[in-house]
């Protein structure tokens, strides 16, 4: 999909952000919207009031047709589902994509199981999914604790992005430095392939040390 620079008028007056998935990761990043002056609401399936949640909620496709940007936070198995049926309301909206591949099936020493392989990625089936949508990969190799205002002691962490549209991705890049982070954009989708697997190498110390509390940096 070619990038669609003259969105970038629309892009930034991003006001209403939908975060589509009410579960921890969901609910962390609608806190850190909320607390940037974004006007935030939390959907899914069953619209239903979220625990711990005092904005407002609906059905994903109410709250996908409701923002000016989404964000995809449901479990990656259940990802090209949702975005196959509300396809016609992510249209020409940026989509933050969270969701990692990881399959059913347990980890073995640490690692994760994916259902993708390295010559495909999550991102891209839910681009292809959704083609008229701006996706941009963000939030998927760190843990909810970490997602809104990290602090360590040798500074900012690093989030890796991608996705097709530059404008989008700006967009993106500028939420990412407000909720204290340095964004490295490394290209279109397909580099996906490469982001997603972060999430297997960052869940390594957790999985077998209990070790949660890290974020990668990327040094130059």
């Amino acid at each position: 999909m070619a990038d669609a620079d003259y969105f970038i008028t629309i892009v930034t007056m991003v006001k209403k952000i939908g975060v589509l998935g009410s579960g921890t990761v969901g609910q962390t990043l609608a806190n850190g919207f909320t607390s940037l002056g974004f006007n935030v609401q939390i959907g899914s399936r069953d619209g239903k009031k979220v625990e711990n949640w005092k904005g407002s909620t609906g059905t994903f496709e109410e709250v996908a047709k409701d923002a000016d940007l989404v964000v995809l936070a449901v479990k990656g198995l259940a990802a090209e589902g949702v975005v196959s049926s509300i396809s016609q309301s992510l249209s020409k909206k940026i989509v933050i994509d969270t969701t990692n591949p990881i399959s059913d099936i347990p980890p073995e020493n640490g690692v994760l199981d994916y259902f993708t392989s390295l010559s495909d990625s999550l991102m891209e089936r839910l681009q292809r999914v959704a083609s008229d949508a701006y996706f941009v990969k963000a939030f998927n190799s760190v843990g909810s604790a970490k997602m809104v205002n990290p602090v360590f002691k040798d500074g900012r962490p690093t989030m890796f992005i991608c996705g097709n549209s530059k404008s989008a991705k700006k967009e993106v890049i500028s939420i990412l430095d407000k909720l204290g982070w340095d964004s490295e954009d490394m290209g279109v989708a397909s580099s996906a392939r490469a982001i997603e697997p972060l999430c297997m190498l960052w869940c390594i110390p957790g999985l077998t040390r209990n070790q949660w509390s890290h974020a990668f940096k990327l040094l130059k």
